[in-house]
């Protein structure tokens, strides 16, 4: 649970280390230059999503509740629009016009609907904890940035484009998900 929690506290830190600090992201940017510490990041990224993978898969899954028969069922419609809406945070068409945040919506509808498929402790430390660093994410990100001047809207056609990408997404890391488990189908 150790490595867990680390990788947690990283991610959670680091991402949010631009709106908690700018003068000091600033500096090392004035210091390092923008790419270096674009990579800087990434490479912390990568090293805390690795210690969570590692912490989830070797901590015992102790159940704290027990989630709902039709939760597993609900999460992959969740998971759907999550993957959309991960991906129309970058995307070019009307949806990112929608929401200020649809990338951080994505994360809190994925840690939703994995809290609805698995009530044990090890997933409610990592979903939960990640659902919660994007609801305080957007509140600071709304804080330092003020108000919202939305975007405008592009082509319908860039929607049509992220849904499918989102699709074969979706697709892929079920197929991951099914051979490495746990089976995003149940059973």
């Amino acid at each position: 649970m150790t490595l867990l929690i680390i990788g947690l506290l990283t991610w959670s830190f680091f991402h949010m280390f631009k709106r908690l600090m700018p003068e000091a992201r600033a500096a090392l940017e004035t210091k390092s230059g923008a790419g270096p510490i674009k990579a800087s990041l990434a490479l912390i990224y990568v090293g805390a999503i690795m210690l969570m993978i590692i912490g989830y898969i070797g901590q015992d899954p102790n159940p704290l509740y027990t989630p709902p028969s039709w939760g597993v069922h609900l999460n992959n419609l969740l998971m759907l629009i999550s993957v959309f809406l991960l991906g129309a945070g970058s995307g070019k068409g009307r949806a990112p016009t929608l929401m200020r945040h649809p990338m951080l919506v994505g994360v809190i509808v994925w840690s939703v609907a994995h809290l609805l498929a698995n009530g044990d402790l090890r997933s409610t430390v990592l979903f939960g904890g990640l659902g919660i660093w994007a609801v305080l994410n957007m509140l600071l990100i709304n804080y330092r940035e003020g108000a919202w001047d939305r975007p405008a809207a592009g082509p319908w056609k860039a929607d049509v484009k992220t849904a499918v990408i989102s699709l074969v997404i979706f697709c892929v890391i079920a197929a991951i998900h099914y051979f490495i488990g746990p089976s995003p189908f149940g059973g």
